[in-house]
């Protein structure tokens, strides 16, 4: 099947706009705490990977929390951002990248310079001794660039290096002489290195925690550091998106819906549950240009369904798919580092039968519940509790339980249906950062101590939907061995499940001011997917992301 999608243009503007929002809320929080505003937020960028042992460089992906400033996606950069309010003013906002390819860093070692991107930090120091005048540069846009052709050639003159300022952050090839142009203050400072005891104020601001180390560069430990003002900030600005980065993780679920529809087309018996997994890919790759899926493709059918994370390496989507299997596919595609989360459910043979449809229904009344429950101010721990007594009602009517529902739910019966939490934070990571606020602890009850926020909805949040129910032996048999909690089960109606894996239904919801925006756009009651399998069509509608005052 064609595609009727094609890859969205992406603006520039995105970045700018997101090292503004960080630049604000830095200088805020150095405001309040009546700390100076001058320094650098300095980020170390990702570096290629070999395989084990060998020469064979893995597919390179940038560093999430660097991504929020920057659209380049090479390896070995340092990124220095300056916020001095100040420099801030009268030059916009600095960004010194550096791209620090081994060959050049090798260079500098061999005749004994020292690296570019120590004397670049004091390169600010030096500009803002100077009177410029950048009055048609915006504000914001601005990158400070140094310009180098002959460092792999092991040797720098003047008459080959400058400063240019650009605009847009595009090079621009043409029109050159509209430009200010310095030839006379890079070279000294690359080649001297000297610092007073005035530049060694600046400070440094980085981040370190359990995952993320700090940037490492010659020469950093003659600053001052801060490691622990940046990370809190930063996780904070990635919770709410940008309408720029909603056209991107719409696109990601767009190209992914069409792929999961794809999938359910030519799923048959006898299939392997790579083969799902292979179309999903090609689909969003061929016409979405997404070479990155936002996480390890999960292509689980029959018992497959109820391992959470199948399809790693132990369990690389091998089965064949048997009649009578449900077939559990997450798979989601990214586009421009900003992905996209999807589940679907469905038989392998396109018929639901009546198993199927109950506990099929289930989850999709827990899913349309929480949906529908969505609005800015809403905490996400009723919310789950929501999907868990949906799922619990559903499954007492259906007789596979029975008793008073809020006594199951008091028992925490629900988290053996669904040991997961309801959904986590979406955009340039599967599990954004930002679930959990500072001081805040995780439950310890069964289910919600799963759960990857706690929060209350804001606008401008993009969170999964992601409720399930699965026949687990490991949680099933101690629970109808406990005296507290057997008697709410049907014995023999459970029995019947034994084997039947799970079904969980996942979407993308964007949260606006007055309720949120479904952004997967894939078939989901029962009459459609079973149409869609005999190939009916399905189109998807070109979604419009709602403005701040949530019309359309």
């Amino acid at each position: 099947m064609a595609s009727s999608l094609s890859p969205p243009e992406v603006p520039m503007e995105l970045h700018a706009k997101n090292r503004e929002k960080l630049l604000k809320s830095l200088t805020q929080h150095l405001s309040t705490s009546s700390r100076p505003l001058q320094g650098f937020v300095f980020l170390q960028g990702g570096e290629e990977q070999t395989r084990h042992c060998t020469d064979h460089v893995e597919l390179f992906r940038f560093v999430s929390m660097d991504i929020i400033f920057d659209a380049f996606s090479s390896p070995f950069v340092v990124h220095a951002f300056e916020y001095s309010l100040k420099l801030r003013l009268q030059y916009g906002i600095g960004v010194l990248r550096l791209q620090l390819v081994k060959s050049y860093k090798n260079s500098y070692e061999e005749v004994g310079e020292k690296p570019l991107y120590y004397p670049l930090i004091l390169l600010w120091q030096k500009i803002a001794e100077l009177n410029w005048s950048f009055a048609d540069v915006r504000p914001f846009t601005s990158m400070l660039c140094p310009i180098s052709t002959r460092i792999q050639n092991k040797f720098l003159t003047r008459q080959r290096l400058g400063i240019l300022i650009l605009e847009d952050e595009i090079e621009i090839r043409e029109g050159i002489d509209k430009f200010k142009m310095d030839l006379n203050t890079l070279h000294p400072i690359l080649t001297e290195c000297r610092v007073t005891k005035s530049e060694l104020e600046l400070t440094l601001i980085q981040f370190a925690n359990d995952i993320s180390s700090e940037a490492h560069v010659e020469g950093i430990d003659k600053f001052k550091m801060d490691l622990n003002t940046l990370h809190p900030i930063l996780t904070e600005c990635r919770v709410t998106k940008s309408e720029l980065e909603l056209t991107l993780i719409q696109f990601a679920n767009d190209i992914s819906s069409e792929a999961h529809v794809e999938v359910m087309r030519n799923a048959k018996v006898g299939m392997k549950e790579y083969q799902l997994e292979s179309l999903f890919l090609h689909h969003t790759y061929m016409y979405g240009g997404c070479r990155h899926c936002s996480y390890t493709c999960i292509c689980a059918t029959g018992d497959n369904s109820a391992v959470l994370h199948y399809g790693h390496a132990a369990a690389p989507n091998d089965k064949t798919l048997q009649e009578g299997d449900m077939a559990l596919l997450d798979m989601g595609a990214e586009y421009h580092f900003y992905g996209s989360d999807i589940t679907c459910s469905f038989p392998v043979n396109g018929t639901f039968n009546r198993d199927q449809s109950l506990i099929y229904n289930a989850v999709l009344r827990a899913h349309n519940a929480v949906i529908s429950s969505m609005r800015p101010g809403v905490g996400w721990v009723n919310m789950h509790k929501l999907a868990e007594k949906t799922i619990l009602e559903s499954l007492n009517e259906g007789g596979i339980l029975f008793g008073d529902i809020d006594a199951m739910i008091h028992e925490r019966l629900g988290a053996i249906f669904m040991p997961h939490g309801l959904g986590h934070l979406l955009g340039i990571d599967t599990h954004d950062p930002g679930g959990y606020l500072q001081g805040a602890e995780r439950s310890k009850e069964p289910g919600l101590k799963a759960l990857r926020t706690t929060r209350e909805l804001l606008e401008g949040m993009v969170i999964t939907v992601e409720p399930g129910c699965y026949f687990i032996d490991a949680l099933l048999v101690p629970a109808m061995e406990n005296p507290k909690t057997s008697k709410y089960f049907n014995i023999q109606e459970i029995n019947k499940f034994r084997g039947f894996g799970g079904v969980r239904i996942e979407s993308d919801v964007y949260v606006t001011s007055s309720g949120c925006v479904n952004m997967t756009k894939c078939p989901r009651e029962i009459q459609e997917i079973e149409a869609v399998m005999a190939g009916a069509p399905w189109p998807i509608p070109k979604t419009t992301i709602p403005s701040a005052n949530g019309e359309i």
